[in-house]
């Protein structure tokens, strides 16, 4: 056997094995927290455990088939935060645990089409104006009269017949692939210093033209949509990506500057972002803890509640927490898993964002390295955002938390995301993907799509 088959061989062991601890948690968290009301084992529980163990081993054998050179580490990691997000909505929105589980399946299918689908990921390059249309579009569809839906101060939402989403998590993956295919095109233009700012080496100023256009669409997400959680995210991911095409950090401190330049617009024309900093400046007030900062004040309590080992699971009283299955799942999980239940999940995170990270670096074209890093930073900056909101490291803005938080787009997106840096690490590892495909064809050189050196 070859040194690669080897390798990728071993992999997919390692996966096996840390799937087996990932299965047994995912499997025996909603059983403890259907437990905690009923000392009997619901009479489902093998069912459950049985249905959960297939649809990881199923993820795990598409991979092994599809994308045999991955790591090991994206599928037990992923499944572990999907099945403590599927716990968390059983145990704080029970009428919303088979809509939860269907979203799930949902995402599943998706995981496994994008690796049956995209035999290099390299084809998406061809898709560039396409993907950055449709993705606006998509970001701007909530403001169509009619269908978008304003819910908690924000219009982020669409309504079509029964069928109510999020376009904006589409979106998302859709603008990854716009940045990393448009600024891979013109990251030489871009890096080259021509003007002194300071001691800041800039290019001419013509070529800030992309980051004052981004700029403009999220200014119209923040104003129209009142949407500062996803106005930060995309010029997050815009900026992580220009970074690293052109290693200028003068776009980072302008898109920072003007970004903060839209926050303050906002801030002074809106009353719902004045209510999220009022929040986050002083959230027991006597004025409006019973008001207006109940929610940042109750996320607090429930926090301080669960101390070092928590209530336990099904034990706690989170649901005095408005909104907690959705923005303040973190909340709940830190009172009844305690502090180290919410270390614990924000190290899952971490080593799914120093993973897709790793693959960045592996990655051998430039085109590959921007989108996974585009990808890695909307998983780390969504993270970020909603877990510095709840525990008041930053203020409160209304986004879900990847595979935890209830909710179908959001749930299906982050599937189609961590699918998509599957397929990059089993490049970045393995080479050009040939084995294990449903085409039989020669691997598509990269040249040919993005310009770079082989």
């Amino acid at each position: 056997m070859s040194a690669p088959a080897t390798l990728a061989r071993r992999n997919r062991n390692r996966e096996l094995a840390l799937l087996v601890g990932a299965i047994a948690l995912s499997a025996a968290v909603p059983v403890l927290v259907k437990a905690a009301d009923s000392p009997d084992i619901p009479s489902d529980t093998w069912a459950f455990m049985a249905l959960t163990a297939a649809l990881f081993i199923g993820l795990h054998l598409a991979i092994r088939r599809f994308a045999p050179n991955a790591s090991p580490i994206f599928l037990p990691v992923t499944g572990l935060l999907v099945g403590i997000g599927y716990a968390m909505v059983v145990r704080l929105d029970p009428a919303q645990s088979a809509y939860q589980g269907m979203w799930i399946l949902v995402g599943v299918a998706a995981f496994v089409a994008v690796l049956v689908l995209l035999p290099d990921y390299r084809i998406l390059d061809r898709f560039r104006y396409t993907a950055g249309f449709v993705g606006l579009a998509l970001l701007l569809l909530p403001l169509v009269p009619g269908i978008g839906r304003t819910i908690n101060g924000s219009r982020i939402w669409v309504r079509l017949g029964p069928l109510a989403f999020q376009p904006g998590e589409i979106a998302k993956i859709l603008l990854v692939i716009f940045f990393a295919s448009f600024l891979n095109e013109r990251r030489e233009l871009l890096a080259i210093p021509t003007r002194r700012l300071g001691p800041l080496g800039i290019p001419d100023l013509k070529h800030f033209g992309p980051i004052l256009a981004v700029w403009g669409i999220t200014l119209a997400v923040l104003m129209f949509e009142k949407d500062l959680g996803s106005s930060l995210l995309i010029f997050s991911i815009f900026l992580a990506i220009l970074y690293v095409a052109t290693s200028r950090a003068a776009y980072v401190i302008v898109g920072l500057a003007l970004f903060g330049l839209g926050a303050f617009v906002a801030y002074q024309i809106f009353g719902h972002v004045q209510t999220r900093v009022a929040g986050w400046l002083d959230p027991l007030n006597p004025a409006t803890v019973s008001g207006e900062t109940y929610q940042i004040a109750q996320s607090l309590f429930a926090l301080a509640a669960g101390g070092l080992f928590g209530t336990g699971l099904g034990l706690g009283s989170p649901k005095r927490i408005p909104e907690v299955a959705t923005d303040f799942v973190f909340s709940a999980v830190g009172e009844e898993l305690g502090l180290i239940g919410a270390i614990g999940v924000i190290l899952l995170y971490v080593g799914l964002i120093g993973t897709a990270l790793r693959t960045a670096l592996r990655c051998p074209d430039t085109f590959g390295k921007l989108l996974a890093v585009g990808f890695t930073t909307a998983i780390a900056v969504q993270s970020f955002i909603i877990i510095g909101g709840v525990t008041r490291l930053i203020p409160l803005t209304g986004i879900t938390l990847p595979f935890i938080s209830r909710g179908g787009s959001s749930v299906v997106s982050n599937f189609v995301i961590v699918g998509l840096l599957v397929v990059i690490s089993d490049q970045s590892m393995g080479g050009p993907r040939g084995r294990g495909t449903l085409w039989r064809r020669k691997p598509i050189p990269v040249q040919a799509l993005t310009g770079d050196a082989a």
